[in-house]
């Protein structure tokens, strides 16, 4: 899928200062971006965020050479600018507070504290901008014992539960393991996102802003859901069950003759159907398996059984014949096969953006779809520094002698294809 048209999406007019970097403020500010706010993200002068050098993989140019541009940092910063000023220095922290009283929301992920001897924290901007909405994002929040410590999404699995319930139990040989994607980061940029839309909402009815406080720890904690009540309904502290669910059997990946394949059973009526396509219909009888809360206290039994059935078949050949069934099961994919897949390629999960290094550069798309203020790809991820000159003299009047002499000191970088730069 190419740039979508330039329609005004749900948040335009909005400008966001992004002082965030990594992985969760950013998904938050790219949310954003694609529902039509204006991003302005700050970056640090000949390094920028931490995650362009992230790599390998990096994009590459024309040529086919490696840019300095990593696929980490391309995941999350479509539809931004990139302005590039130095935190560290006064001039660079004044800058960034004009910048502030032209925003409508701020977000950063700095450590607690570091803002408000910068100037740069929420009760110095609001008394200039009354109406700003003032993120901040952190590992453990701006209160609590933790509160000083950094925070990254490895720990946050470890300390938050998640790695707990994943990977298979020891007896199978298994090990607590992280989710292969930095899911603590990217749920948080989505909870920060969701309590950036509540503030607007606020604000329109009050003209007034807030600051929010949102930690990686309370995201993480809080989409524990069903284990996490689980454990606070019974007191038992739930094990790693490898595929299984610790709620509904069979739901867990089966192998077949060739490959392994998902049995996804969410009622008894299915698992009957199973059973007739298993040509066992012995075992939706038998008391031990009729019912679901039978299937789970009767798991070790019954999975066994299963597995014994199912590699009598290809995966391809369970999935047609559970499909004509109407008993849910599916592939286990690579990400070959995700992006090459029909239905993710009708649903324009795979986009295509130009980018002034390779040509063009695909991404995955939103998955947000609404009717009538759709999202909007506008610009791939920015280079460092490229809309220093452009953002600064439009939102805050400065000119061209001032933006040279502000990167003559250092307190800049315009960018290497910024208009007049030589």
């Amino acid at each position: 899928m190419s740039p979508s048209s330039p329609d005004p999406g749900a948040l335009s007019g909005l400008v966001v200062l992004d002082l965030s970097r990594i992985l969760a403020g950013p998904t938050c500010t790219q949310i954003l971006g694609d529902l039509g706010a204006e991003v302005i993200k700050i970056e640090r002068p000949g390094r920028g965020d931490d995650t362009r050098g992230w790599g390998p993989p990096f994009l590459k140019d024309k040529n086919g050479n490696e840019t300095a541009e990593s696929a980490y940092y391309l995941s999350s910063n479509r539809n931004k600018a990139s302005v590039a000023i130095d935190l560290s220095s006064p001039e660079g922290q004044s800058l960034i507070a004009d910048l502030a009283v032209k925003a409508d929301i701020l977000v950063e992920n700095f450590k607690v504290g570091d803002l408000k001897r910068r100037g740069l924290d929420y009760a110095t901007l609001k008394a200039r901008n009354p109406r700003l909405i003032y993120c901040s994002i952190s590992g453990f929040g701006q209160t609590g014992p933790y509160a000083h410590r950094a925070g990254y999404d490895f720990l946050i699995q470890g300390m938050g539960g998640i790695m707990s319930l994943t990977g298979f139990a020891d007896e199978d040989g298994g090990t607590e393991t992280k989710c292969g994607v930095g899911i603590a980061d990217v749920m948080c940029g989505m909870y920060a996102t969701v309590s950036i839309l509540a503030a607007l909402n606020h604000r329109h009815s009050t003209d007034e802003g807030q600051h929010i406080d949102i930690s990686l720890l309370d995201a993480q904690v809080s989409w524990l859901i069903n284990q996490g009540v689980g454990y606070l309904v019974s007191g038992d502290v739930p094990g790693r069950l490898g595929n299984g669910h610790p709620t509904i059997v069979p739901y867990e990946t089966f192998p077949a003759a060739d490959q392994s394949f998902i049995i996804a059973v969410g009622n008894d009526t299915q698992f009957q159907k199973f059973c007739a396509v298993a040509g066992a219909p012995e075992l939706g009888a038998d008391p031990q398996f009729a019912k679901n809360a039978d299937r789970v206290r009767n798991r070790k039994e019954l999975v066994p059984l299963i597995r014994r059935l199912t590699i009598e078949k290809t995966a391809d050949e369970w999935i047609r014949l559970l499909e004509e069934a109407g008993v849910p099961c599916g592939p286990v994919n690579d990400l070959g096969q995700v992006f090459d897949d029909p239905q993710i390629r009708q649903r324009n999960m795979r986009i295509t953006l130009p980018h002034p290094l390779s040509g063009d550069v695909d991404l995955i798309g939103s998955p947000i779809n609404l009717e009538k203020t759709p999202v909007g790809y506008r610009n791939a991820p920015p280079l460092l520094g490229a809309d220093t000159q452009d953002v600064l003299a439009r939102h805050l009047g400065l000119t061209a002698e001032q933006l040279s002499d502000l990167e003559a000191k250092g307190i800049l970088d315009l960018g290497a294809d910024a208009p007049n730069k030589g």
